[in-house]
């Protein structure tokens, strides 16, 4: 099951448990659990702190297992194999059940053991889904941190009559006590603030009395990230407002194009982005959501828990969403069928119809990606020709299971029983209306800047970018701004870093400039 490359870094991880761990197995006669009991003898082979043993118990999910401290119930369960991207969720449970500290600040862990209650939760994945494992790997370090949290993590391809039984078609999916918790990439700080009622009352009133800083940067993705780093390497007091560290390079599959770094995928980067920041004197407000700007003096930013921060300069880097179609049906139906991630929810449409809206990269890779997995895609391009690369065209146009249509405008998404059945599109050159049955459909139009909260204040395109000059600077004096909300063409990644360098650069060297007295500035 596991190569003896793999074996190998396995095998030194395992070297810092130091607790004895009984893991329990459910199996059948299937050719899963034979599968799933390869892979925990292997793990069981590389350490004398591992036992596995064997059940068979109609009342819980096959294959499945139960991952324990000897003599404890930690609440920890696998339904399903965890390979893939879930593989590092299952050697962190390992780990942390078996006695090694997580890397978790203290206030969090005490967090985590003082809620009370009793929270089952069950969180629905796909091995190939990279917004998963974070939410797995947050309730497994509950589940082990305070006996009142179960998890359970299902693979849904693996378990489809469960999936479709709960009407599942998008991941990650937690349900808590049996009722929806939430769906899509969630941090370990957002669930437990779910839980913990009063800690949004107790951040915002910390953040309140946090003195100015020199330079506030809003968002934490590439852009924000390099910003606050060559902000504190001048010395200057930085902090990061962010409402998701990473932003949405936490949602990219492959990277490949970032200079020096052969491939690596977007999790991997972002979590690279956060130990880098962290290595400086940089104050990181995670989960925060920026409400207001208000320029002055001091500048401010009001966040959505009621806390204001105030800053000298501040670095506008928040990024940007996925577009919507804006078309009946669409958010009536997201999470039920209407989906953005293919590399995620793909799996779950195994051997079903979906669509695919947008003929540029990223619409005719979802779709070559789709089409070995579903059967039959149905790529739409408002335009009259695809947008993608030519190589990416003649690739998409080879598969046998593809349906292209050019000209052609989404105008509904219709659904039955709570799931998608149709998309309905109008072909632009003959007017005429035309109804596709299938079971999902991947949006993917581009993306749009989360720059609504700062209409008003600084000046924006009509497209909603923040209009900058080369410095990075805006309209407003002291505000600069940086990366894929900014009008700076080709939102890439390695753009969007070098963007956010120049943007510190630029409010350190307004900072020296702003401190000047009038009287010494004029005579120099």
């Amino acid at each position: 099951m596991l190569d003896a490359n793999l074996k190998q870094q396995l095998s030194t991880y395992l070297q810092n448990v130091t607790q004895p761990i009984e893991i329990t197995a459910n199996v059948d006669d299937g050719a899963k659990s034979a599968e799933m009991r390869t892979l925990l003898n292997d793990i069981a082979s590389l350490t004398d702190k591992i036992t596995v043993f064997e059940t068979r118990d109609a009342e819980v999910r096959v294959p499945s297992f139960a991952i324990n401290r000897k003599g404890a119930s930690m609440g920890v369960r696998f339904a399903g194999i965890p390979m893939g991207h879930e593989f590092t969720s299952l050697v962190l449970a390992l780990l942390q059940v078996g006695g090694h500290p997580p890397k978790v600040e203290a206030d969090v862990i005490a967090q985590i053991k003082a809620i009370e209650g009793q929270f089952d939760f069950v969180t629905y994945i796909s091995l190939s889904c990279q917004n998963c494992p974070e939410v797995v790997q947050a309730l497994n370090l509950m589940a082990t941190l305070n006996p009142n949290v179960r998890h359970t993590m299902v693979d849904g391809a693996l378990f489809q009559d469960e999936v479709e039984r709960n009407k599942i078609l998008a991941v990650p999916s937690v349900y808590l006590n049996g009722e929806v918790f939430g769906q899509g990439r969630t941090s370990l700080k957002e669930i437990v603030a779910k839980l913990d009622t009063g800690a949004a009352a107790r951040d915002a009133a910390k953040i309140a009395d946090k003195d100015a800083f020199d330079v506030l940067i809003v968002g934490g993705g590439p852009a924000g990230a390099a910003a606050a780093i060559y902000a504190a390497r001048k010395g200057v007091r930085t902090g990061v407002v962010s409402e998701r560290f990473g932003g949405q390079v936490m949602d990219t599959m492959a990277i490949e194009n970032f200079i020096s770094v052969k491939e690596t995928e977007g999790p991997k980067l972002a979590a690279a982005l956060e130990q880098h920041v962290k290595q400086y004197e940089v104050d990181v407000m995670d989960g925060q959501r920026a409400e207001a700007l208000i320029p002055g003096e001091l500048n401010e930013v009001r966040l959505a828990s009621g806390a204001t921060v105030k800053a000298k300069a501040i670095i506008l880097a928040t990024g940007a969403r996925w577009r919507e179609m804006n078309v009946p049906g669409e958010r009536e139906y997201r999470g039920r069928g209407v989906a953005y991630c293919p590399h995620c929810d793909g799996p779950l449409f195994k051997g079903k119809r979906v669509a695919v809206v947008g003929g540029g990269n990223s619409g005719v890779e979802a779709a070559i990606d789709l089409a070995g997995i579903v059967a039959q895609v149905t790529l739409l391009e408002f335009g009259s020709e695809l947008r993608a690369d030519a190589v990416l065209q003649a690739k998409l146009k080879s598969l046998p299971n593809v349906t292209i249509h050019t000209d052609a405008q989404t105008t509904e998404v219709t659904g039955a029983d709570g799931k998608v059945n149709a998309l309905v599109y109008t072909d632009r050159t003959t007017g005429q209306s035309h109804t596709v049955a299938l079971e999902g459909v991947f949006v993917q139009i581009g993306l749009l800047p989360n720059t609504d909260w700062l209409k008003g204040v600084v000046d924006l395109s009509k497209h909603g970018e923040i209009e900058v000059n080369a410095r990075g600077e805006t309209s407003v004096p002291g505000v600069f701004a940086a990366g894929d909300a900014t009008t700076v063409p080709y939102k890439q990644i390695i753009i969007a870093m070098g963007e956010g360098s120049k943007a510190a650069l630029s409010a350190f060297d307004h900072l020296i400039r702003s401190s000047v007295p009038h009287e010494a500035a004029s005579t120099v």
